[in-house]
């Protein structure tokens, strides 16, 4: 069968009842990127896997649930620093959940700096 086969697209490691839902999964990742589909363009410029990275963690309100706090640079208004923590903080969780990312990631020395601290 293979000669009706062009592509094969994987969306995990894990086995589904039907082809429907992988189907479903497929198609949202490619209309989210059709100009228009989402609200603001620039949305997915940031998206997790955008550059080879995890996406840094997301927080809003209120800024204490469950006893843990927003960090603090993300509450200072410093565009500068937040962007450095969000980065600083892609960079962690992909080391820890998703090393083989990395290999094809575009890294500077901040970022490898950042790495031997990790």
């Amino acid at each position: 069968m293979r000669a009706y086969v062009d592509e094969e697209m994987s969306i995990g490691d894990y086995v589904l009842t039907g082809g429907e839902l992988a189907a479903l999964v497929m198609m949202d990742a490619i209309i989210r990127l059709v100009p228009g589909v989402l609200g603001n363009e620039l949305s997915a410029d940031d998206d997790s896997f955008v550059g080879h990275l995890l996406d840094a963690p997301q927080y809003t309100r209120p800024q204490m649930f469950r006893g843990q706090p927003v960090p603090e640079v993300l509450l200072s208004g410093n565009h500068q620093q937040i962007q450095g923590w969000r980065r600083q903080e892609a960079l962690r969780r992909t080391l820890h959940r998703r090393p083989e990312l990395l290999q094809h990631a575009a890294l500077n020395q901040e970022d490898r700096a950042l790495f031997e601290a990790l």
